[in-house]
Parts: C-alpha cells; sequence; structure tokens
C-alpha cells in the first residue's frame, strides 16, 4: 500500500473509512479501537527512543505487531489475519523467561523508577486502556480472541519488562504502603 495523499478532506462530515470501505462515524467503537491501538503504539514508539539496543528491538517488533492487529481492525468484519499467533506465544516466552529472572512480588508496587522504567509503565496503562477499548467493540461486534489475547499479554510484558529494567539498573521497587 502506498499512500500518496494524506489530506483527503473525505472524513470533514464526521465520516470515516475503514479498510473495506465502508463508511463509518468517527465516533464509531471501531474507530476508538483503532485509535487506542495507535496511541498505544506511539507510546511503544516514545518509550523505544530512549530504550538500548535488546530492548528497542523487542518493542520495534511490537510496533508491528500493534500494526497489524490496527490493519485488522480497519477491516469490519473482514478475514484479514495480520496478527500471528506465534506472536502470542512469543510475548508468553519472553514474560516467562524474564520473571524468572526477578524476585517474586509480595505486594503490589508503584510504577516507576528510571525514565525508561516510567514510560514502559505508562505504555503498560495504555495497553490496558485498549484492552478495555477493544472488549467493548467486542460487545457488539465479533472480535478475534487473539486480538485481545494479544493486549491482555503484552500488558502483563510490558510490566514484567518495567520490573526487570528498574532491576537491571539497580533500582528497588517500592512496595504499595496500603496503611498510608
Amino acid at each position: 500500500m502506498r499512500i500518496t495523499k494524506v489530506t483527503t478532506k473525505g472524513g470533514d462530515d464526521g465520516q470515516t473509512s475503514l479498510g473495506n470501505g465502508q463508511r463509518v462515524s468517527k465516533n464509531h467503537l471501531r474507530i476508538h479501537a483503532m485509535g487506542a491501538v495507535d496511541k498505544l503504539n506511539s507510546v511503544i514508539g516514545w518509550t523505544r527512543s530512549i530504550a538500548q539496543s535488546g530492548i528497542k528491538d523487542d518493542l520495534e517488533k511490537i510496533q508491528q505487531d500493534l500494526f497489524n492487529l490496527g490493519g485488522e481492525l480497519a477491516v469490519s468484519g473482514g478475514d484479514q489475519e495480520l496478527l500471528k499467533k506465534t506472536r502470542l506465544e512469543w510475548l508468553e516466552i519472553e514474560s516467562e523467561t524474564m520473571n524468572k529472572e526477578l524476585p517474586p512480588l509480595k505486594e503490589f508496587i508503584l510504577p516507576g523508577g528510571s525514565e525508561l522504567s516510567s514510560r514502559i509503565h505508562i505504555a503498560r496503562t495504555e495497553c490496558r486502556d485498549t484492552e478495555r477499548t477493544l472488549v467493548a467493540l467486542g460487545e457488539v461486534e465479533t472480535v478475534p480472541d487473539l486480538q485481545r489475547h494479544y493486549l491482555n499479554r503484552l500488558s502483563d510484558y510490558l510490566f514484567i519488562l518495567a520490573r526487570k529494567v528498574k532491576n537491571d539498573e539497580g533500582s528497588t521497587e517500592v512496595p504499595w504502603d496500603y496503611n498510608e
């Protein structure tokens, strides 16, 4: 696909076109879901901009996955399968591998730490928002299970990655003090 023109004026009336040509309101849940995926992808790109090579490479792969997920969303009722199950499996394996290297959690921890771990936490919360938007869409239209599963695993992956970054930097995790 080659984009030769960005400004088309086709959305000036509050409608936009899906990948299959169908016109829908810009307030349609599918458009909200596509926008949420796009925003998550942008937050991950922002996070990737300060990451070192290993993490940077993995985050770029995740950005590609999110473009595939967004591409699937852009075709309402389509059979377009761009996001592959192997990418979900990769997230699960990576999460398990990283988690084995970390001390077990005994309580909730406060998000934060270095700029990188803080950005990863922001990406994680954005991922949860995106997942909720996709669930809302799934209440009125069919949404492939893989899309929801991928976002659910991605938020877990990002949580573990933020912990790993903080641990690798030698920072101490701050537990939630529920008595304060």
